[in-house]
């Protein structure tokens, strides 16, 4: 096998380690084959956000919101709760039972939001942020892939 192959066989068994990884509570992981190293560390943690608005960069700025015909436009500051894997989104636990959160309601870190079936496998959603939903993104019963967004929250 050529380097060039090596290398991507390499790659495809760490993507692959990745993707496994993504559900799991597992922290750091070190991989050593011959004089190849590979460190995979992972912070569950951590959130990510929306870049910051110019106006949130800079709010000594002028604002046209007052300017005549012009439109206000109101800055979306909800923070979203993405997949952390792809599979089929669920609302609920099951077809009859209540969602696990309704639009309006305050969640909090940790609490169960929805589950995504990957695999024959129902793998429990938690809320990674606190606040109030302002909206589902997903809809119940489709496939949402790894990084789509579920559900929107408004910190408060």
């Amino acid at each position: 096998m050529d380097e060039k192959n090596a290398s991507a066989a390499w790659l495809k068994r760490v993507e692959d380690i990745i993707n496994v990884l993504e559900g799991s509570s597992v922290g750091e992981l070190k991989l050593i084959e011959g004089e190849t190293e590979i460190t995979i560390r992972r912070s569950p943690h951590m959130v990510l956000t929306a870049l910051p608005t110019v106006a949130e960069i800079h709010p000594g700025l002028p604002t046209i919101n007052g300017a005549p015909g012009s439109r206000t436009t109101k800055v979306d500051t909800s923070l979203p709760i993405v997949a952390p894997l792809t599979g089929v989104y669920y609302s609920a636990a099951s077809p009859t039972a209540p969602s696990f959160v309704n639009l309006g309601e305050v969640i909090h870190v940790g609490q169960v939001v929805a589950l995504i079936e990957a695999m024959k496998v129902f793998n429990e959603i938690n809320a990674d942020v606190s606040g109030r939903v302002v909206s589902f993104v997903a809809t119940n019963g489709s496939v949402v892939q790894k990084g789509d967004v579920l559900i929107r929250v408004e910190p408060l």
